[in-house]
C-alpha cells in the first residue's frame, strides 16, 4: 500500500535528493555522478525504478552497491556490477555511441543557461579555491540524451557569470549548445534544495518549474546571482513519502557505518 505524506520532518537536502530521484524513469541508463547526484540514483533504484541501469565513470555497469560510494573506485561499485568495461570502453562505445539515456551531475558553480563549473574560483591562473575539476563531467554533459543537475542553492554556487566553464549546459547565451551542433538535450532539470528548474523552451534560461514546501520565491531570489523566472505554470513540489525517507537514510545509515561514520 503507497505510504502517505511523510508527517516526521524532513531537511531540504532530503527533499532535494527526493525530488531529484523522481525525475528517473525506470527504463533508463544513467551516468551517475559521485555524491548528491549518486544518493538520487541509488534511491530511485530502490524505490519506483528498480530496472534502471547506473554507470559509473570507472567503468561499472549496473551496479546496484549497498551503500553510497565514496568516489568512483569504491570496491562496492565493481563489486555488485553486472561487468566493470575499461575507461575507454566507457566513454567510446557507451558515452559516445549514445547508449546513456540521462546524466546525473552536480558543480561547484552554475549560471542561468545551466553552464557548470568544477575547475576554480577566482582567475584561473591564480584562484582563491582550486576544485577537483571536471573528470568525465565535459564528455557525460554534451554526450547524454539529457542531463539532471543538482546543487544546494546559494549566491556563491548560483553565478550571474562563470569565469570558467568547465561542461557546457546550453552556453553563454543559450544558443550555443545548437549552434555547435551538439543533438543531445543537454540540462532538463536543475534540482535544488528550494526549487526545480527546466530550460525555457524559446531561451534555454533556466526558469523555476516548480518550488519546495515552505520555500518562498523571495527566498530563492535570494540565493541565486540572477533574476530568477518563472515558468507559466509553477507548482508545488510534493513533499517526500515515508517510504522515500525510510530508504533514503536507511541507505545513509548504511554508508556512514561503512566508512567509519
Amino acid at each position: 500500500m503507497q505510504a502517505t505524506l511523510a508527517a516526521t520532518a524532513y531537511t531540504s537536502n532530503e527533499m532535494m535528493i527526493v525530488a531529484a530521484a523522481r525525475a528517473l524513469r525506470n527504463e533508463d541508463v544513467c551516468f551517475v555522478g559521485i555524491g548528491a547526484p549518486s544518493a538520487a540514483c541509488n534511491l530511485a533504484r530502490l524505490t519506483h525504478a528498480p530496472g534502471i541501469t547506473l554507470i559509473y565513470e570507472s567503468g561499472t555497469i549496473a551496479t546496484r552497491p549497498n551503500v553510497l560510494p565514496l568516489s568512483i573506485g569504491d570496491g562496492e561499485l565493481c563489486e555488485t556490477a553486472l561487468t566493470t568495461v575499461p575507461v575507454p570502453e566507457m566513454f567510446r562505445y557507451w558515452l559516445q555511441g549514445g547508449r546513456i539515456t540521462v546524466g546525473f551531475l552536480g558543480g561547484a558553480q552554475i549560471d542561468r543557461f545551466a553552464n557548470l563549473n568544477t575547475t576554480v574560483v577566482g582567475d584561473y591562473a591564480k584562484p582563491k579555491v582550486r576544485l577537483p575539476g571536471g573528470g568525465g563531467a565535459p564528455e557525460i554533459a554534451t554526450n547524454c540524451g539529457e542531463i539532471f543537475i543538482i546543487m544546494a542553492q546559494s549566491q556563491r554556487a548560483f553565478m550571474k557569470d562563470l569565469r570558467f566553464v568547465t561542461s557546457m549546459g546550453h552556453g553563454r547565451t543559450g544558443r550555443e549548445r545548437r549552434d555547435l551542433g551538439v543533438k543531445t538535450k543537454g540540462p532538463t532539470r536543475l534540482i535544488t534544495d528550494l526549487c526545480v528548474f527546466e530550460p525555457d523552451p524559446d531561451t534555454a534560461e533556466m526558469t523555476v518549474t516548480s518550488i519546495h514546501p515552505g520555500v518562498t520565491r523571495e527566498r530563492i531570489q535570494e540565493n541565486t546571482g540572477w533574476p530568477v523566472r518563472y515558468g507559466a505554470a509553477v507548482g508545488e513540489t510534493p513533499e517526500p513519502t515515508a517510504d522515500e525517507l525510510a530508504v533514503l537514510r536507511e541507505i545513509q545509515e548504511r554508508t556512514r557505518r561503512a566508512h567509519g561514520g
